[in-house]
C-alpha cells in the first residue's frame, strides 16, 4: 500500500505542473466540446484531435489524449440527457431514464448524479489502475518474443470477434490493416516494401492521417448523410445538485456500477458500452420498483454513468502494462505513444515512470475538472446543441486539415485523409467494420517485429514457438476466439445488429 501511494505521488508530482494541468484541461474541455456533438465519439474526437498533441512533451501528450477521450465519453452523457440523442454508444443506455427525468424538470439533478457518480467510479479506476499496472508488468516483462506474438495473435482475433457485421469482412479488413503495418523501410534491412517506387509511402502510413481519415472525415460523411433532426431541449434544467434521496438512492448503484465497470473495461471489447447496459440491467433486477425504470429513475442514470467511465479508464491496463490496445481508441493512443518514441508495454513503467504514473494521476485530475468545466457550461452545451449540423461541418474539416497539416507541412498529408476519408465512407457503405483494420495496423509492425526475432533467437526453428506452453495456450485461445465468430447463430447476429444500425 505504501507503494502504490509513493507512485501516485511520482504521477501527481509529474502532472502538477502549470503545461501539464493546461494541456489535461484542454483536452478535457475539447473532448467534451465535441463530444456533444451526436454521433461524433470518442474514436472521432481523438482521431480529429490528436495532431494537436504532437508538438507537446510526451507526458503531456498522453494526458492530452486522455482528457480528450473522457471529456468525449463525458459529453456523450450531456447530449443523451438533454436532447435524448447519445454523443456515443456508451451514453445509449443514460438515455432510457435521464431524458425521462428531463421531461420532467429534472435535468440538473440527472446531469448532477452522472457528474458525481463519473467522478467516483473515476476515483476507484484510477485505484485499480494503479494496484493492478506492476504485477501485470512483472508478469509481461518475462514474457518471450514467441509468447509476445501469440499474444498479438490473439489481440488480432478479438479485434475479428469483437467487430459487428460480417467474420469474413471483418478478416479482410484486419489482413488489409496488417499489410498496411508493412509497408515503408524494413525494420532490420531499412529495405523499402510495398512502396512500388513511390516516395510518400517509404515512411508508412501514419496513424494519425489514417485514423482522422478512416474515423473522422468519414463520420462526417456519414453525419451529413442522416436527417437533421431538431431534438427537444428540457425547458427546466432545475438544480444541478441531487437532494439527500436522490443520493441515498444512487449510492449503491454508483458502487456497483464502478466495481463492474472496473472488471469489464479490462477485457478486450468495447468495455464502456457492455457495462453501461450490463449495469442497467443489474439496477433494474435488483430494484424492488423495477417499473420505475425508463420512466426517470436516478439509478438508471447513476449506475451506467458511473460503470462507462471506470471502464473508459480501465482500457488503458492492456495497452499500459502489455502493450496490447484492446479497443480502436486505445489502438490510437498507443499509435500517439509510439510516434512519441515510447513503446507501448510492461517497460514503460520502468523506462517512464514520470509519464505511466503521471497519466493515472491525471485520470483522477481530469474528472475533477470535467465536473468543474461541464456542469456551469450546461446552458452553453445546449445553445452549441441548437447549431445546425451543415453549418458546424465545413469548421470541423477545416480545424482537421490544418492539424494534419501543422505536422509536416506536407499538402500530400492533407490529400491523403481526403482518400481514407472517402475509403472510410465506401467501407461504411459496404457495411466492413473498420475497427480491426486500425488494430491491424498498430499490431502488425509488433506481430512481426516479435515473430522475427523467436526466429532469429531459435534459428528459424518455427516449432520452437509451439514447445512453450504460454505460447501455445494464447494460439489455442486465438483459434477458440476465431471459431465462436463462425459460430452461426453469433455470424447472424452480428450481421443483424450492424443491419438495425
Amino acid at each position: 500500500m505504501a507503494d502504490l501511494f509513493q507512485n501516485l505521488y511520482v504521477g501527481f508530482a509529474a502532472i502538477l505542473s502549470v503545461q501539464n494541468i493546461l494541456l489535461c484541461f484542454v483536452g478535457c474541455l475539447l473532448g467534451t466540446l465535441i463530444g456533444v456533438l451526436p454521433g461524433i465519439g470518442p474514436l472521432a474526437t481523438i482521431a480529429i484531435l490528436m495532431p494537436l498533441t504532437y508538438n507537446a512533451e510526451p507526458i503531456g501528450s498522453l494526458i492530452m489524449l486522455a482528457g480528450i477521450y473522457y471529456g468525449s465519453q463525458y459529453g456523450g452523457s450531456t447530449t443523451a440527457i438533454l436532447v435524448n440523442m447519445p454523443g456515443e454508444t456508451s451514453s445509449l443506455v443514460t438515455t432510457f431514464d435521464g431524458h425521462a427525468m428531463a421531461r420532467q424538470g429534472r435535468a440538473g439533478k440527472a446531469l448532477g448524479i452522472a457528474a458525481i457518480g463519473s467522478f467516483i467510479a473515476g476515483t476507484f479506476a484510477t485505484f485499480v489502475i494503479a494496484g493492478t499496472a506492476i504485477p501485470l508488468s512483472k508478469l509481461a516483462l518475462s514474457f518471450t518474443a514467441g509468447n509476445y506474438f501469440a499474444l498479438m495473435v490473439l489481440g488480432l482475433s478479438l479485434a475479428i470477434i469483437l467487430a459487428g457485421g460480417s467474420v469474413i469482412k471483418a478478416v479482410c479488413t484486419l489482413i488489409i490493416g496488417v499489410v498496411m503495418a508493412l509497408v515503408g523501410a524494413d525494420q532490420i534491412t531499412a529495405e523499402p516494401r510495398l512502396t512500388y517506387g513511390i516516395q510518400v509511402f517509404y515512411d508508412g502510413f501514419d496513424i494519425a492521417i489514417v485514423s482522422m481519415g478512416l474515423f473522422g472525415i468519414a463520420e462526417i460523411l456519414r453525419n451529413l448523410e442522416a436527417p437533421e433532426q431538431k431534438p427537444f431541449v428540457g425547458e427546466v434544467i432545475g438544480g444541478l445538485l441531487p437532494d439527500r434521496k436522490d443520493i441515498k438512492d444512487s449510492a449503491g448503484a454508483i458502487a456497483r456500477g464502478s466495481v463492474l465497470g472496473s472488471i469489464i473495461g479490462i477485457i478486450p471489447g468495447n468495455g464502456a458500452t457492455l457495462s453501461s447496459f450490463v449495469s442497467y440491467a443489474l439496477e433494474k433486477a435488483l430494484s424492488r420498483h423495477p417499473e420505475r425504470f425508463g420512466k426517470g429513475a436516478i439509478e438508471g442514470v447513476a449506475g451506467p454513468e458511473s460503470a462507462n467511465n471506470a471502464a473508459a479508464q480501465t482500457t488503458f491496463i492492456p495497452l499500459l502494462t502489455l502493450g496490447l490496445p484492446s479497443t480502436a481508441v486505445m489502438a490510437l493512443v498507443g499509435g500517439a505513444m509510439t510516434l512519441h518514441g515510447v513503446v507501448p508495454g510492461p517497460q514503460v513503467i520502468t523506462k517512464h515512470p514520470d509519464l505511466f504514473w503521471g497519466v493515472v494521476s491525471s485520470m483522477w485530475v481530469g474528472n475533477l475538472m470535467l465536473v468543474i468545466i461541464n456542469l456551469p457550461l450546461i446552458g452553453m452545451w445546449v445553445k452549441f446543441l441548437k447549431v445546425p449540423y451543415h453549418l458546424l461541418f465545413p469548421m470541423i474539416v477545416l480545424f482537421c486539415c490544418i492539424g494534419i497539416y501543422s505536422v509536416n507541412s506536407r499538402p500530400s498529408d492533407v490529400l491523403e485523409v481526403a482518400a481514407f476519408g472517402a475509403l472510410g465512407y465506401l467501407f461504411y457503405r459496404l457495411k466492413f467494420e473498420l475497427a480491426p483494420l486500425l488494430l491491424g495496423l498498430v499490431l502488425g509492425a509488433m506481430l512481426e517485429d516479435n515473430l522475427r526475432r523467436g526466429l532469429i533467437l531459435s534459428n528459424g526453428n518455427v516449432w520452437t514457438f509451439l514447445s512453450e506452453p504460454l505460447t501455445l495456450a494464447l494460439l489455442t485461445a486465438a483459434l477458440l476466439a476465431l471459431g465462436l465468430a463462425l459460430v452461426p447463430s453469433i455470424s447472424k447476429g452480428r450481421e443483424k445488429l450492424v443491419d438495425e444500425d
